[in-house]
């Protein structure tokens, strides 16, 4: 089985666990750049705790659900955002000002939109959640 976007599948696992009200979920497989997402979703309190599990292949992440998602998703293809722009995203994904937030790729790191925001950065949006 080979997985295209490893993004597009980390947040349909959640989306779907989240739905089922699972108590965790586990995406396979797992990136550095899917842990980096899921260390600003825990930040958010979006989810628990996370642990990667070396399985000898790509690994796996279990996460653990707090029931705060309602949805999320992957943003393709990966638009270039500049500082200034967060607004015009923001309404196109989030349902109202204030509500969610959107996943960004910036040169310092992977980050929300409004630490991107604080920081006067651009980058490459990656997904939303709200």
């Amino acid at each position: 089985m080979t997985v295209t976007n490893i993004l597009a599948n980390l947040f349909a696992s959640l989306q779907n666990a989240e739905m089922r009200r699972k108590k965790e979920a586990v995406i396979i497989p797992a990136s550095n750049l899917a842990s980096e997402v899921m260390r600003v979703l825990q930040k958010k309190r979006y989810i628990g705790e996370f642990e990667f599990i070396d399985d000898g292949v790509s690994g796996k992440l279990r996460v653990q659900l707090l029931g705060r998602i309602n949805r999320c998703g992957a943003i393709n293809p990966r638009y270039p955002i500049r500082a200034k722009d967060y607004t015009t995203w923001e309404s196109r994904y989030l349902p109202a000002v204030g509500v969610g937030m959107l996943i960004v790729s910036t040169p310092e790191g992977v980050l929300s939109h409004m630490e991107a925001q604080e920081r006067n950065i651009g980058g490459r949006l990656l997904g939303y959640v709200y």
